[in-house]
């Protein structure tokens, strides 16, 4: 009986390792945007002129790093989140919710405690670097305020850059891929013959 390469499931594995071939290249790309991206933020880090506080969320990322002030003029909320200090101890950033003269808000990383208390702070003038916050920026605090002590500065090297071993996953998937078929299409053959 002569041996027949089954054509469904050949086109599905090389459709499969087309497509895991094809989010490889895609993570090398993000590699290099990515390695781009760190380099400008490290660019904008080192940028001593200050920029104006960004009002719309257009303007963040050509922002971020970027040293900045603005004015609280009344304090909306408190909180504490983890953070770290200058000095790489960790412990909580203290931060305040800030309502604007122009009716915006903004939230600013006041500085670092070892402990979840909150000092008393009544808002005011602030200085430091834009630092990203999920989908919004903060304002983290330099010199820190409400006596507390200078929170570590924003580092986009902090940031992760992983898309080289998540291409490499995506190749060691491909070839794992064709290996299993191999394999399979070399058992069938025996079990043909």
């Amino acid at each position: 009986m002569k041996f027949r390469l089954p054509i469904v499931p050949t086109l599905l594995v090389a459709a499969a390792v087309a497509a895991m071939i094809s989010l490889g290249i895609w993570q090398l790309h993000r590699a290099d945007w990515k390695a781009d991206l760190l380099a400008r933020y490290g660019a904008a880090l080192a940028n001593p002129d200050p920029v104006a506080w960004p009002r719309d969320p257009a303007e963040y990322e050509d922002v971020l790093y970027r040293r900045s002030s603005l004015t609280c003029d009344n304090v909306l909320a408190r909180d504490a989140i983890a953070g770290r200090s200058d000095t790489g101890e960790p412990g909580w950033a203290q931060t305040a919710r800030c309502a604007l003269s122009d009716g915006g808000e903004a939230t600013v990383a006041l500085g670092w405690s070892r402990g979840l208390d909150m000092p008393e702070w009544q808002g005011g003038a602030v200085t430091g670097f834009i630092a990203p916050a999920g989908h919004e920026v903060r304002l983290v605090a330099a010199p820190a305020q409400a006596g507390l002590q200078q929170l570590a500065r924003p580092d986009p090297n902090e940031l992760p850059n992983n898309h080289m071993s998540y291409a490499v996953q995506w190749f060691f998937f491909a070839a794992t891929a064709v290996v299993i078929y191999l394999l399979a299409l070399r058992k069938r053959r025996r079990n043909a013959s």
